[in-house]
């Protein structure tokens, strides 16, 4: 019987690290489908708002960071570490383009509608095109137009998330597993890595959590 490994990913559409994440657990499942090919793995992506109280506009980006972090010196070192890690994973992070720190809440329901009509490839796309949108592209995720605009990019019918897009600040219902810090990785249940972690780190966590799996299945 083939063995079995699920992740659960928390994360928000905003946060740098989230994206940066990703692109850490992605090289991990590499390594890991590499020395385990048997075991077939199941990655579900549970959207968390960070900022809920946001109006439904958002708020200019900038100023929300000079406020966030004190000053535009914290803010022009911030946003270098941030690149800094990015480029370390082969991301690209433009924070020159981005206007708008967006109220997330529609586009994690429009990714949660989506997620649960289309397949695992045009989530995955999806996801991607919408992280994209916001560090490469500058695009405001709080936009009605922006979101089925993405959405209909990687070909999911618009017309099937018009209803899921409340467009008034609603905060978006989190995950009753979410942890408190974003991303957070869970291994089976079993494991939680918070963070934007190594690679190897999180290769770590998946081999604990299948050694765990196969000792109780042992001893069932």
């Amino acid at each position: 019987m083939s063995r079995r490994l699920s992740i659960d990913v928390f994360f928000d559409f905003i946060c740098p690290w989230c994206l940066i994440g990703k692109r850490q657990l992605e090289h991990a499942q590499v390594q890991f489908r590499s020395r385990n090919p048997d075991v077939q793995i199941t990655t579900v992506w549970h959207g968390v708002q960070l900022l809920p109280h946001l109006p439904v506009e958002g708020e200019p980006f900038a100023d929300f960071y000079r406020k966030r972090l004190g000053n535009a010196d914290a803010v022009t070192m911030r946003q270098a570490q941030v690149r800094q890690a990015a480029s370390a994973v082969g991301l690209t992070i433009d924070f020159s383009r981005i206007e708008t720190m967006p109220n997330t809440a529609d586009a994690h329901r429009l990714f949660e509608r989506a997620s649960a009509l289309g397949n695992v490839a045009q989530r995955e796309m999806l996801l991607e095109r919408l992280f994209a949108g916001y560090f490469r592209k500058g695009e405001n995720l709080g936009c009605r137009d922006t979101l089925l605009a993405i959405a209909s990019s990687c070909g999911v019918d618009p017309d099937s998330l018009l209803d899921c897009l409340k467009g008034d600040a609603t905060p978006f219902a989190e995950s009753p597993d979410a942890t408190s810090g974003v991303p957070s990785f869970q291994f089976d249940r079993r494991l939680t890595v918070i963070g934007a972690q190594p690679a190897q780190a999180l290769l770590g966590a998946m081999s604990e959590a299948l050694r765990e799996s196969d000792r109780e299945r042992q001893s069932a």
